[in-house]
């Protein structure tokens, strides 16, 4: 009887061990897991979290604390830079239309040839060939007058043109145009009017020279001719 009190007192003591141990076991794992979620909530220091995961706020609720919202910071920006503005283009100041050259002068196809020929010397022609003279009863200066109209014109043909003629071996600053009675133009050779000879049989022919002492072939500086005088003509005074 008392061995078998003893055996059950045994084992009443085995089980009381047994939940000491359980106890002591479930305690020290309380405490472990007390350390881990300190450590985790940092609630030990007075430090702050520099970053906080949907996780930790998590925790944190668990165990009452109050959430605090995270803080969330924005990536720095680089400093603007100012706007490079591309250099204004001023559009060209508008040009004045450019002068217009004076409209050149129409060509004429008459023609004026200063040379020396057999006998007479120096003479002026016309593009046929035929001979000019002057009328020492002309007026040459100073726009240059021609006192040979009506019949006169007819024996003695103005040289008639509306504008300035071709020359060759002649100063061209010489030759201008005259205003005859009837208004049309005459050619001239320093003022003096230029007429052909109704006469001559030919070109270069120079029956006209003296003529009643007043007509005489032209020379291309626009004095008279004084060579090859017919007999009884004697050269007037220069």
């Amino acid at each position: 009887m008392a061995s078998i009190e003893r055996t059950t007192e045994q084992e009443d003591m085995s089980v009381i061990r047994r939940n000491r141990i359980a106890i002591g076991l479930a305690a020290g794992l309380a405490v472990v897991l007390g350390l881990g979620v300190w450590s985790a909530t940092g609630s030990g220091t007075n430090s702050k979290p520099v970053a906080q995961t949907e996780t930790d706020l998590g925790v944190l609720g668990d165990y009452g604390d109050v959430g605090q919202p995270p803080v969330l910071q924005e990536p720095a920006q680089a400093p603007e830079s100012p706007q490079q503005q591309a250099p204004e283009t001023q559009a060209p100041a508008a040009q004045p239309p450019a002068a217009q050259p004076p409209a050149a002068a129409p060509v004429s196809s008459l023609k004026l040839v200063g040379k020396a020929v057999d006998k007479m010397g120096m003479v002026v022609q016309d593009g046929d060939g035929r001979t000019m003279y002057r009328f020492d009863k002309d007026t040459p200066k100073p726009e240059g007058k021609s006192n040979c109209n009506n019949q006169c014109a007819v024996t003695w043909p103005p040289l008639l043109s509306d504008t300035i003629p071709q020359v060759e071996g002649i100063d061209s600053k010489l030759v201008s145009l005259i205003t005859r009675a009837d208004g049309k133009k005459q050619v001239a050779i320093d003022g003096w009017g230029l007429y052909a000879y109704s006469q001559d049989p030919k070109p270069g022919a120079w029956k006209g020279q003296g003529v009643g002492g007043t007509w005489f072939v032209i020379q291309p500086d626009g004095k008279r001719n004084v060579e090859c005088l017919p007999p009884g003509v004697t050269a007037p005074a220069a």
